[in-house]
């Protein structure tokens, strides 16, 4: 599969795609310092600070979630790669506020080395920065330590950064980031490889009839191959997993995610967001909220994360809150 993509010398994408984002969003976010994204207009003295990273070639995420309600400072790294643990301590300085910081990390081996670098060297400068991981893909097995982090950072930076911007302490935070972790799962399901950019190489083999459910954010395998299904039968073979292990029951309230992989359109997402409520409601599960875009992506991936999330009064709230980052505006 020959790479055709919009770009200039392999080395400069990152630099050129931040460069580009920060000038199409000047009134939300800046660049400062080593490739760090962060808010237009810092947040106020006394509040926690919440910061993120992770590898560039996903967007929007994760830098398309920095604003007001949600994150401060986003560090991104090179396509696909985890950014440096010196950059990560650089944006954990700048998110500092006076009430600590709250660090979240997608569970990813590259991401998880950075960050745990990152938390011993702002240990030693005495920064109070608490660390919470997010890794709800179930296709890593039954040890939540072995789950990657997909599309669930985006429940996390909201009811996070919304608490945060209320004011809340960092414990606060940091036990509302990680009840929202704990109650939620997510399941990706590809059908056709992207190519890197760096390297114009494909990132995995699919062959044209088939799809794998349980696909990694990097073309990791997944619980299987199969062939190609409709939409309504992948709904339901993805729903039916996600839902026995979170163990849902009838009565209680989902936040439901669908995010394209890259390539997917949007008149496929939402005939799959329909199949998937229809499911809901047969079973007296409420869709208490709902999203359907791209958030995360894998360059021209095709495909999609499904992701579910058992809430309860305050993350609702939360969720509810406004916030004003570039891919996640609400009032």
């Amino acid at each position: 599969m020959k790479m055709k993509k919009f770009i200039n010398k392999p080395e400069n994408i990152v630099a050129e795609l931040l460069e580009g984002f920060a000038l199409s969003h000047p009134s939300q976010i800046r660049l400062t310092g080593s490739h760090l994204v962060a808010r237009a207009v810092p947040k106020a003295k006394g509040k926690v600070g919440v910061v993120t990273l992770g590898g560039s070639g996903h967007e929007p995420g994760l830098s398309g979630f920095v604003g007001d309600g949600m994150l401060d400072v986003s560090v991104a790294g090179e396509i696909f790669a985890a950014p440096g643990a010196p950059r990560c301590l650089e944006a954990i300085r700048l998110a500092n506020y006076g009430a600590g910081i709250l660090f979240i990390v997608l569970n990813h081996a590259g991401d998880v080395l950075s960050a745990n670098l990152t938390m011993e060297m702002a240990k030693r400068e005495g920064l109070n920065v608490k660390m919470t991981l997010t890794h709800e893909d179930i296709s890593g097995g039954t040890n939540p330590e072995d789950r990657r982090g997909l599309v669930g950072f985006l429940p996390v930076y909201k009811v996070a950064g919304a608490a945060a911007e209320e004011g809340q302490p960092l414990n606060a935070c940091f036990e509302i980031a990680e009840r929202m972790g704990r109650n939620m799962r997510t399941l990706a399901v590809a059908v056709r490889t992207a190519t890197h950019p760096s390297t114009g190489q494909p990132i995995f083999d699919l062959g044209d009839d088939e799809m794998e459910i349980g696909m990694g954010q990097h073309g990791e395998a997944g619980t299987g191959r199969m062939p190609l299904k409709s939409a309504d039968e992948t709904a339901e073979i993805m729903l039916d997993m996600l839902l026995k292990d979170l163990a849902v029951k009838a009565g209680e309230e989902l936040l439901v995610i669908i995010n394209g992989a890259g390539a997917t359109t949007l008149m496929e997402l939402f005939i799959l967001f329909r199949r998937v409520d229809q499911i809901l409601k047969a079973r007296g599960i409420k869709l208490a909220r709902g999203k359907v875009g791209e958030f995360i992506t894998t360059q021209e991936q095709a495909g999609f994360q499904l992701m579910i999330a058992r809430m309860d009064a305050e993350l609702i709230r939360l969720w509810d809150a406004p916030s004003n980052a570039p891919y996640f505006v609400s009032r």
